[in-house]
């Protein structure tokens, strides 16, 4: 089960037949004939001890390594990029307008290659670090601006959240207190989907409109909206926490490493922005 939408497909690891997204309950599956490893040479392979899915045949198989190291390169890019543009791209009324549209261009950028990066059947690593490097701008002229304008203590706040949230989730995860399962993959993506066309009516509406829009993303609705898309964040976590796992457990190719670092940078970026804008709301309100 994969989002026909490129923008939320993870390109996961799971390219089973029956268009499953995951082998949630591998004895399940296995009883009804479709606990399938998508990289072994015989797809319906069962380990006789375990009952679960063979590892692929291929020696070049992902490990847990590739991933941490791949997810550090992609992050890397993005902090390193952002603090470059935090330092030379400094915010303040002279050049608000040449900041802002270096960022709304970098942002562009780094959304177009994130979607020739999801049409792609294979990862393509010049493709995910040119999206981190792009979104690394993007990232640090917003963060300055809000920095400039509200104080920096609300960038460190989002910051120390975003990486709350992800130790939680972790954590949960690893704790078996989130079960990724189809519904809940069916809930995420339907959520997911109707809170970016309510975001993107709420854009057309600010711009053709003026002021805010619909309300969506300032004030008492801007918080609730806020806090909802980090439960989406949070949500989408899992998701990629469950496909790597899923790829470590069924001998991935190593390459596939880099969408599970791709997967986790978007979701990563999605929370902090979220953040972001929820203390700068409680910010401004003080």
């Amino acid at each position: 089960m994969r989002s026909s939408n490129p923008v939320f497909s993870r390109r996961g690891f799971s390219r089973d037949t029956g268009g499953g997204y995951a082998q949630f309950d591998a004895q399940q599956h296995q009883q009804a004939g479709a606990a399938t490893n998508p990289y072994a040479t015989n797809p319906y392979a069962t380990d006789p001890t375990t009952g679960m899915p063979q590892a692929a045949p291929h020696t070049n198989a992902m490990t847990m390594d590739d991933v941490v190291s791949r997810t550090a390169m992609t992050l890397g890019t993005v902090v390193l990029t952002a603090t470059l543009a935090w330092v030379l791209l400094p915010v303040d009324p002279a050049n608000l307008g040449t900041s802002y549209g270096i960022a709304i261009v970098a942002g562009l950028v780094a959304f177009a290659l994130a979607m020739v990066q999801a049409f792609k059947r294979k990862a393509v690593p010049a493709l995910i670090l040119g999206y981190a490097a792009f979104e690394g701008v993007f990232l640090g002229v917003i963060s300055a601006a809000v920095s400039t304008y509200l104080g920096p203590g609300v960038v460190i706040q989002a910051v120390l959240g975003t990486m709350c949230v992800f130790a939680s989730v972790l954590f949960a995860y690893k704790m078996g207190w989130i079960r990724v399962t189809r519904r809940f993959y069916g809930f995420v993506m339907a959520a997911a989907m109707g809170f970016m066309l309510l975001m993107v009516a709420n854009l057309l509406f600010s711009v053709f409109g003026g002021g805010d829009g619909l309300g969506f993303r300032s004030g008492g609705l801007g918080l609730l909206f806020g806090a909802i898309g980090v439960i989406l964040g949070a949500c989408f976590l899992a998701l990629d926490f469950k496909q790597v796992e899923d790829g470590v457990a069924y001998g991935a190719p190593r390459e596939e490493a880099w969408l599970a670092a791709f997967g986790l940078t978007m979701t990563l970026v999605w929370i902090y922005m979220e953040m972001l804008r929820i203390f700068s709301i409680l910010s401004g309100d003080d």
